[in-house]
């Protein structure tokens, strides 16, 4: 199927520091980084590791890859 035709899932990718390395709560919402909205797993998989690898040297920074059409349509998640 050619690119312009398969359907579109929505993926959110974004990140910040950590308040712990066990827990998931980010230090400040305010300095959030929402690195963008993508068409499919595989690209917003491409920004998660471009993102992850330039934190790399912070261990409380993480990024994380939302699945946004699993939230838009829960019943075909």
């Amino acid at each position: 199927m050619p690119q312009s035709e398969k359907k579109q899932l929505l993926h959110l990718v974004f990140g910040g520091e950590l308040t712990t390395l066990t827990e998931i709560e980010f230090r400040d919402l305010s300095k959030l980084d929402l690195v963008g909205i993508f068409p499919n797993y595989e690209t917003a998989l491409t920004a998660w590791k471009a993102k992850a690898q330039q934190t790399v040297d912070n261990a409380h920074m993480r990024y994380f890859i939302v699945h946004m059409h699993r939230l838009l349509d829960p019943e075909k998640a």
